[in-house]
């Protein structure tokens, strides 16, 4: 889908005729994917409008390449609601965001400090009285928006003959058991699916409402992404985009759900190109409440990373360009999504294929040569991640 060329120009603020190529370059890649597979969906926006949008491949095959049980080990089966197969991936189609999902945990614990419910600096054994004092009255929320909080990683405690897909609840057993952290709280960063997974539980018990209930009444209801929604079993998800991966053999195979799919602080919120954009622009809008001072209260510096902070769910680069980073990745799905907050640019790449940057380093590429900033800063905060 290719929108007015002056649009790109105004990215890019070079003359038309040094960037004459750029949407025929982005739209000459987008040409090149293949269209009967799953694939990915990419939107450039500045203050809220679209400057280019395109998308390749499909939402959910209509036969897979190879049978389900060559899908990684781990993996497990979940239901397709809400897919269609053969369908081709739009706007509307809904990705599971993994990790892109802790935006949303953030912002629903900025909103509940804003409140005046909870404090950044509460320890977290004040919401969850089952973890043990050791580690309980020394993390605080602070330390779990920021990665800094030492927990254990709750996938290496989960038994090897777990069949069932563990919650946020069942994460909270399996941490409560230990009464140690990595380091001291607040002494380092290091990236946390646990301490996610416990905001989740503290939002709940702090809203008195479910995690899901609360983000849909205060995110995704006033912000009209009336398709947004967080991933339960069996629920149908409108417009969903299953998920894949690549076996060793570079076939295509099943690769929707795993062990962990079904926790929610940490994965397991739904989007597409359209809500998502309404997302953002709230954000600029600051129409939730005012991100970049909260940010800059919250945020702490991320170790070895000069110019580099974490805070409530977005990277944070202070270098040239300035920019909020996060990417999300499961056994399924690849998502970047990068903000440029003084120019009020946004670049969001979401894919149905996991382990699948490689065409988003493409599209940073393409951007870079055609006279537009240079984000490959973002990468090595990806890494963090992994």
């Amino acid at each position: 889908m290719r929108y007015p060329y002056w649009l790109l120009l105004l990215f890019l603020g070079r003359p038309a005729s040094a960037q004459s190529n750029l949407s025929a370059h982005l739209d000459s890649f987008f040409r090149i994917q293949p269209p009967d597979g799953p694939g990915f969906v990419l939107s450039i926006e500045k203050n809220g409008e679209v400057v280019y949008r395109n998308t390749a491949g499909l939402s959910m095959l209509s036969s897979p390449a190879t049978p389900a049980s060559a899908a990684p080990a781990g993996s497990a089966p979940g239901t397709t609601a809400g897919a269609t197969p053969g369908a081709p991936l739009d706007s509307n189609s809904n990705f599971r965001m993994a990790s892109v999902t802790k935006q949303f945990t953030g912002m629903a614990i900025l909103l509940l400090e804003k409140d005046g419910i909870l404090h950044f600096d509460d320890p977290i054994r004040r919401w969850l009285p089952d973890m043990p004092a050791s580690v309980g009255n020394r993390v605080t929320i602070r330390h779990l928006l920021t990665h800094t909080s030492g927990l254990l990683d709750y996938e290496n405690l989960i038994p090897p003959t777990q069949t069932e897909q563990v919650l946020d609840a069942d994460i909270l057993q399996l941490l409560k058991s230990h009464d140690t952290t990595l380091f001291p709280p607040g002494t380092k960063f290091r990236y946390s699916n646990s301490g996610f997974c416990l905001l989740a539980l503290i939002i709940e018990a702090a809203s008195h409402r479910s995690y899901a209930s609360f983000l849909r009444q205060r995110i995704f209801q006033p912000l009209h992404m009336d398709h947004s929604t967080v991933y339960e079993k069996d629920r149908s998800i409108d417009h969903r985009a299953m998920g894949y991966a690549r076996d060793k053999a570079g076939h295509i195979v099943p690769s929707d759900q795993s062990i962990t799919s079904a926790s929610k602080g940490d994965g397991g919120v739904y989007t597409s190109l359209a809500d998502y954009s309404k997302w953002i622009r709230a954000l600029q809008q600051n129409r939730l409440l005012p991100l970049a001072p909260t940010l800059h209260r919250l945020r702490l510096p991320i170790t070895g990373n000069p110019d580099s902070y974490y805070a409530a769910g977005w990277f944070e680069l202070t270098s040239s360009p300035a920019l909020l980073f996060h990417s999300g990745s499961t056994c399924g799905f690849s998502n970047f999504v990068i903000q440029l907050p003084g120019d009020e640019w946004t670049i969001v790449y979401f894919s149905n294929i996991a382990d699948n940057s490689a065409p988003f380093h493409t599209i940073v590429q393409i951007l870079k040569d055609n006279g537009g900033p240079d984000l490959s800063g973002v990468f090595r905060l990806h890494m963090l991640t992994q």
